[in-house]
């Protein structure tokens, strides 16, 4: 999807908007994680099976299909895998810009890794039999 491009998340295109596996244990934790982090609410969240996930996933080109990694839609920019990881602790600042050194580490390998915790996710840490549903206080930073 190029910047020039309408995002199906036109209503929230100056907040990054990450997708998340909504039914993964370890997913949820890290948006969890994430939240008390972000307390300026920059970043926005929604379920990779959403409606508004599966449209976000196939405008920036993604297989519709795949539940094995988190997206973060930045600036018209999809990234995926440990890069997505690592743009978040960008956001997020303080000593999580540090995972901004994840990039000295060559992508083939940090992905590798990211795809090992991703394919035992389930196992490890298990899953609901639905997508999260957030708290009040935060509602309003889950899109549909």
């Amino acid at each position: 999807m190029t910047t020039a491009e309408k995002s199906p998340i036109a209503e929230s295109d100056d907040h990054p908007v990450l997708l998340f596996d909504g039914v993964c244990n370890l997913c949820n934790g890290a948006i969890q994680f994430v939240i008390p982090r972000d307390p300026d609410g920059v970043l926005r969240f929604a379920p990779l099976q959403s409606d508004l996930g599966i449209t976000v996933r196939a405008s920036a080109g993604l297989s519709t299909d795949d539940l094995e990694t988190v997206v973060l839609v930045d600036d018209g920019k999809a990234y995926t895998k440990s890069d997505a990881a690592i743009r978040v602790g960008e956001h997020l600042g303080g000593v999580y810009r540090l995972l901004s050194l994840g990039r000295l580490v060559p992508r083939g390998l940090r992905d590798r890794i990211y795809d090992f915790v991703a394919e035992n996710r389930y196992d490890w840490f298990g899953k609901k039999d639905q997508c999260m549903i957030p708290d009040e206080d935060v509602s309003s930073r889950f899109l549909e």
